[in-house]
């Protein structure tokens, strides 16, 4: 049963991160193959991240296809014409989206990756910095690969959401138990990215 909602947690944020990959490489006109490399890279790069800090060799997305052809399939469904249509035409809706997208599929990688680093038998600074490395490593992957500067280094403190997330799923791991602790974690993150975005919350800058 608990395995069965973490798989699912799993898939939502890999339709997630793929469909944000996928419609940042649509609006910066790549033809299909590119829309199709951006959205697997961002859907499975903090994973396979993840694995190899922990050297779970080779990588769960090289060991179960399924993650890799979710995201090919969302990236896929992104790509469409009267899905491109859509959101080509309401550019504010799109931005929208692609808020949503990338705040759930951060919530859901950050706590999927503690949640990993936990059950393998990591430390709580190991747990979390995994968790953040997840969490952001997909979408760094794939802002670089658009050609644009990192949400992790400018944008709405997107890492310190996931960092927090990360703190809050293992800190309550041990007192709430696995499942609420990781939906917790993946609530704060979500949540945190939305107000961050919606009040223009940022980290200090350079004057």
């Amino acid at each position: 049963m608990l395995d069965d909602i973490v798989f699912m947690l799993e898939l939502i944020g890999t339709v997630a991160f793929a469909a944000s990959g996928a419609m940042i490489a649509i609006d910066r006109k790549m033809d299909i193959f590119g829309v199709a490399t951006l959205g697997l890279f961002t859907a499975v790069g903090g994973g396979v991240i993840r694995d190899l800090l922990l050297g779970n060799t080779p990588p769960l997305s090289f060991r179960e296809p399924v993650y890799a052809l979710t995201a090919l399939g969302a990236s896929g469904l992104m790509f469409l014409k009267p899905m491109r249509r859509r959101y080509s035409a309401h550019q504010r809706a799109f931005d929208t989206i692609l808020l949503l997208m990338d705040s759930v599929g951060l919530g859901v990688f950050t706590v999927t990756g503690v949640q990993v680093a936990l059950l393998r038998n990591a430390n709580l600074y190991t747990a979390v910095f995994v968790g953040l490395v997840t969490g952001v490593g997909g979408g760094i992957l794939r802002d670089v690969m658009a050609g644009q500067t990192p949400f992790v280094f400018v944008k709405h403190f997107y890492a310190s959401a996931s960092l927090i997330g990360a703190l809050c799923c293992a800190l309550l791991w041990p007192i709430l138990g696995q499942l609420p602790a990781t939906l917790a974690g993946a609530f704060a993150v979500i949540a945190l990215r939305l107000l961050a975005a919606r009040y223009q919350w940022n980290l200090p800058r350079p004057d």
